[in-house]
Order: C-alpha cells, then structure tokens, then sequence
C-alpha cells in the first residue's frame, strides 16, 4: 500500500481554511486528527497550524480565546467547534521538562512537523486541498502500527517528561509497537528524570487514557518494565514476584499480573472500577503468611482488603485524583472480598448491601468478575458457576430493595428526637442504642415499628447503661 497523497478535509474546516486564505495565510490540520483519518477512524479533535500569529488570527476570527498565546496557540470557536490554532514554530530547550525556555516562530510546515513528538503526529494536511506533508514517514510507520520519536529518541524524551508516558498510552489506545531505540530511551536514566519531573496530575491523566483502553494490561505492563510505574505508584513493584498459587489452585499469576489482567476483565466504560482492579490487591506482599500443611503449603492474604484500601488511597492522593473517587475506589477495594453463597440468610444479604452501599451495587459486582478474570486470565462467562452465583446474589439484593427494608439508620421507624422524647438523653449512649436498634431490624425487619422500637430502646437504656427513662 502506497502512501496517500491526500485526505478528505471536513466542510466546516474547509470554510475556516477560506477566511484564513483570505487573509493571504496558511493553514494545515496537524497532529491526532491526521493520525486518526489514515487509520480510518474519525477525528475528534482538530488542531491546526498555521504561519498566521495569533494576533492575527483573533482578527480574522470573531471569537478566540488566548489559550496558549505565549506558546502560540489560541482556540477559535467557530461552527460549534473549538479548534486549537498554533503557529509554525520551532523551540528551544526545555529546562523544565516540559514547556520549551522559548518559541521561535518558524517559516514552513516542515520545520514546525520537526518539533513534533512522533512520526505519526508529524504528518499535515494542507485544508485548501487535503495534500500531506509528511516529512518523517509518518505514513509509513502508522501503516506498521510503529512508535517512532522524529529524530533521535533521547532528544525527544529530554525536551518533555511526558512524552515517555505518551508513547506507551499510544501504544495501548492504537495497539502499536514502540520502536526498539525509542523503546530503549524510555528507562535511560535520564529520560525517568525527566518523567519523574512531570505533575502528578498529568501522569494520572495518562494512566487513566490508559485503563479505559481495551486491554489495559499491556500499557500498565510498559509503565512497569520502563521504571516509570515505580516513580508514581511505587507500591506496584512489591506486587511482581509475589507468588499466590498454591496447591488449591485458586490463582496462577503473581499479584503483578493478577491485578492487570483484573484490569482487563473490568468494564472499559467504568474507570473507577478499572481502578479499583488496579488496586484492589495491592497490599497482598504485605499480608502474605504462608501455613505449612502434609499436603501442601497455603498462602494467605488475611485482611489484605484493609491494606490495599490504604495504599490505593496513598497512591491516589498522590496523584491528585479527586476526593469523591479516591473515596469511592478504596470503598470498592475494602469490600472486594466477599463470597456469596446461597446458604446466606436474608439478614446476611441485607448486611452486605448495608456495607457495599446500594450505589456501589454495580460495582462491586462487576470488581468482583475482574478479580475473577484475573485468577487464570479468563472472564468469568455468562451461565459459569461464577457467573450464576452473582446472578443469585443480584436477585436477593433486589428483592431486599423492593421490600424496601431498612438499609441505613435514616429508614430507622424512630430517631433520636423519638428518643430524648422517651428520656433517653442525646450523646454517645443515644448513638449506641441506634446502632443496636438498627442491628435489631436488619435481622427482623417486621421490627421496624415505632411502637416496638420504643420500648426496646427503653430497655436497652435500663439494661445496658443503667439508665431511668423519663415518663413523657
């Protein structure tokens, strides 16, 4: 297959390359979108490039915002679209590893595609004609799914620590291969220095583009072979080399690859819940006991849950993910460990649905078919024993939701103002007597009853706490 000479351009950027023409200016479409077109997926994003300042372009354009005027760049927002326009330019060095000390405007297309990461975002269509401009066989590596730096690797990688962690998100989201030298420069010494320099936010950004890939496995796997894993979430090296099989045959994997393939088996559409499979066992090499049997040794994770809960909210803080889904993931992670059976009585479904939380129902669920998934690297499918059992436990949840049994202490039939007025005072005993009020009607819930809890209530403050209740 040769390379293309040309791509389709859309109408509406057709019409923004006119007013720019009009001007006696150039414009190309650049970066992603090319990339995109000759893989025949559709662009999402347009960025253009163009030798028009960015003076010039808020003339010619009614509303543009000064997005990125120091590096050149502004967003036009025309024909319902925002579309980022940068000019030609090429750059200088960058001591900070990530923005470039200065920009030089540069005179051509080419010269502005030099400053680019990849080959593969190195190519640009003309917009009056669709024509490419492709200087660095971008085509041609795009065409052998190739992840290639233009120029020397090194080079690249030194100018911007996000660039390593790019490469390897690309070669998940697209399914290519980095190329040999490029690969190597990701773990040079000097290259993780520079990577370990970028924000937190910005890896995270990356690792979740990452796990909402279809196999999530093979980037999370490059992140941990280049050394970059380790500079971000360094409780993940502990994980590789910790061995969990054991004659019961439970697990085949080591808790490295249990918890990437675990990431797999996870929703795509569901990033806290591919979170949550990231981290779910991530505090094993820490609990790890081993019992010594005549038939042969067991390995043990006892109370695992807790601790992985606490490193994943470590390792999320540090990455500035926000509070609510750092709360909800290590909510996930604490209460993966269950184990259904239909021997459970309706009080023990109603107490799992108290801990999970009815809107972490779902969830909890589907974590539950990742951690399965990860065990042997096979789903969990539909009509397997595994399978069936989380059907069962869905349709007892459900069937506890309809009845519309009390699930929280608000669905209690009394609270605390019922109480002062049966002269129980408010504080600490107050609370516990709730609490034991509440246990009371998740194992009976014809109990919840005002004129039965009560006199129960009463009671415990008699029995329990040697309390005189006042007569009202």
């Amino acid at each position: 297959m040769n390379s293309r000479k040309n791509v389709k351009i859309p109408a509406d950027l057709i019409k923004v390359n006119a007013l720019f023409a009009a001007h006696g200016f150039k414009a190309y479409l650049v970066g992603g979108a090319v990339r995109d077109m000759l893989r025949g997926k559709q662009a999402h994003d347009w960025d253009i490039a163009t030798d028009a300042t960015p003076q010039q372009v808020m003339q010619i354009f009614h509303r543009v915002i000064p997005t990125g005027i120091a590096h050149g760049t502004v967003t036009i927002h025309i024909y319902g679209h925002e579309i980022e326009a940068t000019t030609f330019r090429t750059e200088a060095s960058y001591s900070d590893g990530r923005h470039p000390d200065a920009v030089r405007y540069a005179a051509t297309i080419e010269e502005d595609l030099s400053r680019r990461d990849f080959t593969m975002n190195a190519i640009a269509a003309d917009l009056a004609d669709g024509s490419l401009v492709d200087p660095f066989g971008g085509q041609e590596d795009i065409r052998n799914g190739i992840i290639r730096t233009v120029g020397r690797p090194l080079d690249r990688f030194n100018e911007d620590g996000l660039r390593p962690v790019r490469a390897i998100r690309f070669a998940g989201q697209l399914g290519f291969r980095i190329e040999a030298e490029t690969f190597a420069a990701l773990s040079a010494p000097q290259v993780l220095a520079r990577t370990k320099g970028i924000s937190p936010e910005r890896f995270r950004d990356e690792l979740c583009k990452m796990l909402q890939t279809e196999k999530p496995s093979g980037s999370l796997r490059l992140l941990e072979q280049t050394g970059i894993m380790a500079l971000f979430v360094p409780g993940f090296a502990v994980c590789r080399g910790c061995i969990q099989a054991d004659f019961r045959g439970f697990h085949e994997f080591d808790v490295a690859d249990h918890l990437l393939y675990a990431c797999d088996g996870a929703p795509k559409e569901n990033l806290t819940v591919r979170l949550a499979a990231f981290f779910h066992d991530i505090g094993k090499p820490e609990a790890r006991t081993v019992e010594h049997l005549p038939q042969g040794d067991v390995v043990h994770f006892h109370g695992h849950e807790k601790i992985s809960a606490q490193k994943a909210r470590q390792a999320m803080n540090a990455l500035k993910f926000p509070n609510n889904q750092t709360d909800r993931v290590c909510h996930l992670v604490q209460e993966h460990m269950f184990f259904y059976e239909s021997a459970w009585s309706d009080a023990a479904v109603r107490r799992f649905l108290i801990r999970v939380g009815t809107d972490c129902l779902d969830d909890i669920i589907a974590l539950r078919l990742a951690d399965i998934h990860g065990m042997h690297n096979v789903p969990a499918v539909e009509g397997s024993p595994a399978w069936l059992n989380l059907v069962e436990l869905r349709t007892r949840v459900e069937k506890v939701i309809e009845e519309k049994n009390a699930l929280s202490m608000k669905d209690l039939a009394v609270n605390g103002r019922d109480l002062i007025e049966a002269g129980i005072p408010a504080g600490k005993i107050m609370g516990s007597i709730l609490a034991e009020l509440f246990e009371t009607v998740t194992d009976s819930p014809a109990m919840n009853e005002k004129q039965l809890l009560l006199p129960l209530a009463r009671n415990i403050f008699e029995q329990k706490y040697g309390g005189q209740p006042g007569t009202q």
